[in-house]
């Protein structure tokens, strides 16, 4: 009787499994139907040899894997009517995102069928014609945003039987007839404007602020019942009923004192908004956005494609320009064209944002040069995902590198806390860099220029290697570095006279770049006397008297038995920012140069050792002194 039991236990166990692999592969299928016959300008993983669940972009499963309750497909430019009998098939779907794509035709009608939705999100798509009249199908309703569309008709009453809705935005649409009286205790939030309706705001609505009514032909209710006409809340104050009879002394003095106190108030409030403008990009608020960068204001200017982010082919990122606007954010730098955030999004993802400031280019060119910076797909350059270009805003989408850059792992930590970078993995620093500078060089018939090589600009990548970043900038902005900046010291001779970037201007760069990493001090820093000294002129220097072991970071002279590839390694720097543009290598030849360097037998080497115990030649291949920049 036993074995019996436990036989139909295992019986009855595998009959549940089948049951939920079964159901996960029908709602599989249901998607691959939807997207197979939707047009859609970004490509998605999803294909039917690939597990669903932790895989698809945008799809979420349920915790035992056996249904799938999200999509959130928002921005991929999705075009057309959703077909029929597609999505309407995922009868455990919980939260369904389509926002800020290019769909139209009516509301689909067999979305009746999505029992369980609790999260709708459509607005910013081209849906029309009337509303489902039966909302109270959705009975677990919580959020829904239908803005941004041009559906018509009137609100449908049924509405009011959403007892769990707590969010609802109709507004610019094309909507007509009354409001109905939506008596909901959970509703907090509620626009309707911008449409055509008519009539009063019922008394169950009157606790929301007038915005959420603006740009329709409504009426206020009071409490008497007398209404007033609609105003602008911007333009002025609501008219009220007036009564006769004069003011008495004591009114008249209150109202006199309130005005003050009101005057007073509102120069400090004023006084306190143009402070926090003013330190908004110092003081960050926690938000990708200062006041001009809002979600309600860069987002709803218009529905097209000129105020979306483009996201480059390959790309598996499922968030909009909205998500992006309400991310938490932090700064990480501020570099010579913009700052850069970290944007934490709602679904966890994390990638790094750069505000640029000051771009010279228009519209047409900007496009042309992100599309180039965007096709470059290498190991060894860091991939641009997406940008977004507007009048007032223009934003690059890079991954998030997690170790930072390597200025921040060379200047960042101080003291026992910091981890040393020792010398194998300063060479792959290196190598990476060349190789990814040499691969930008190939670009545009092999004239492309980086135009901004920095160790701020320079990450590591999942081997270790060095990665470039912030591509092609210089030639669509309209400003160069301070002359006392870190930047500046990164700059070709050429460019300061010239304010052109070039080729040989880049190997300079690098060259740069390489003294830093063998010297771990800062191309432009102040001594304790608060002179500046110039990196390049001061290594030149000490090379000069023979002192070639002083250029070294001491955290490497510790190390014995690498001082041979350390010095060719300086004097492969030292090539590259000689004054003379013609004189300096290219990029494919440095990377010839430093993988040679890194031949060198380093069996060897023991972790410790003192700076007693080097004995480094000196430099032979530097020529006269008038080579190198000053």
């Amino acid at each position: 009787m036993g074995d019996l039991y436990i036989f139909s236990c295992i019986c009855l166990l595998g009959l549940f499994l089948f049951q939920g692999n079964a159901t996960l592969l029908e709602d599989k299928q249901a998607l691959l139907d939807f997207i197979n016959n939707i047009r859609h300008s970004r490509p998605l993983n999803w294909n039917s040899t690939s597990p669903v669940c932790n895989n698809w972009t945008g799809l979420t499963c349920n915790a035992d894997g056996s249904r799938i309750i999200a999509v959130r497909l928002p921005g991929i430019g999705l075009t057309g009517p959703i077909p029929a009998n597609t999505i309407s098939r995922l009868s455990g779907l919980q939260i369904l995102s389509l926002r800020s794509n290019s769909i139209s035709g009516h509301f689909p009608a067999d979305f009746s069928n999505l029992r369980n939705l609790s999260f709708l999100y459509l607005q910013y798509n081209n849906f029309s014609g009337p509303l489902p009249i039966d909302f109270s199908v959705w009975k677990n309703l919580t959020i829904v945003n239908l803005s941004n569309n041009r559906f018509n008709g009137s609100i449908p009453s049924s509405m009011s039987n959403l007892t769990h809705l707590e969010a609802f935005n109709l507004a610019n649409n094309s909507l007509s007839g009354e409001i109905p009286d939506l008596n909901l205790p959970s509703l907090q939030q509620i626009n309707l404007s911008n449409n055509n309706l008519s009539g009063s705001v019922p008394q169950s609505l009157l606790r929301f602020p007038s915005s959420a009514f603006g740009g329709n032909n409504i009426s206020f209710g009071s409490t008497s019942n007398q209404t007033s006409p609609y105003v602008n809340p911007h333009s002025g104050p609501y008219l009220t009923p007036k009564k006769s009879g004069r003011l008495g002394e004591t009114a008249l003095l209150g109202i006199i004192i309130a005005a003050c106190i009101l005057g007073i108030v509102a120069f400090a409030s004023l006084m306190i908004v143009c402070c926090s403008r003013r330190k908004s990009e110092d003081v960050y608020s926690g938000k990708l956005q200062k006041g001009e960068m809002s979600p309600e204001k860069v987002v709803s200017r218009s529905q097209d494609a000129n105020n979306r982010l483009f996201f480059f082919e390959g790309c598996n990122y499922t968030f909009d320009l909205e998500d992006l606007l309400r991310a938490s954010a932090e700064v990480l730098g501020k570099g010579t064209f913009g700052i850069s955030y970290k944007a934490v999004l709602e679904d966890a993802t994390t990638v790094v944002v750069k505000r640029l400031k000051e771009v010279g280019a228009g519209k047409r060119d900007f496009e042309q040069q992100m599309e180039v910076v965007g096709s470059i797909r290498h190991p060894n350059v860091v991939e641009l995902k997406a940008y977004y270009y507007s009048k007032d805003e223009r934003l690059m989408v890079y991954d998030y590198y997690s170790q930072g850059s390597v200025s921040s792992m060379l200047h960042g930590k101080r003291g026992e806390d910091r981890t040393p970078l020792d010398w194998d993995a300063r060479m792959k620093i290196a190598i990476g860099a060349a190789r990814g500078i040499a691969r930008i060089h190939m670009e545009n018939g092999g004239k492309f220029v980086h135009g901004n090589i920095k160790s701020s600009n320079i990450f590591v990548n999942s081997q270790q290697y060095g990665c470039v970043s912030d591509i092609g900038l210089s030639t669509i902005m309209s400003t160069l570095a301070p002359p006392i900046s870190r930047a500046a010291g990164y700059r070709a001779p050429e460019v300061t006279d010239t304010r052109k970037a070039m080729q040989p201007s880049d190997v300079y760069s690098f060259g740069v770049f390489l003294l830093e990493l063998l010297t771990r001090k800062s191309p432009i820093h102040a001594t304790g006397g608060d002179e500046v000294v110039h990196l390049v002129r001061w290594v030149h220097s000490v090379v000069r008297e023979e002192w070639t072991a002083e250029v070294f970071d001491i955290e490497l002279m510790r190390v014995p038995n690498i001082e041979e590839e350390m010095v060719e390694m300086l004097q492969i720097a030292m090539t590259c920012v000689v004054r003379m543009p013609e004189q300096r290598p290219k990029m494919p030849e440095l990377v010839k140069m430093i993988e040679d360097v890194r031949r060198i037998d380093s069996q060897n080497r023991s972790p410790t050792g003192n700076r007693s115990e080097i004995s480094t030649p000196p430099i032979t291949v530097i020529g006269r002194e008038s080579q190198v920049s000053e």
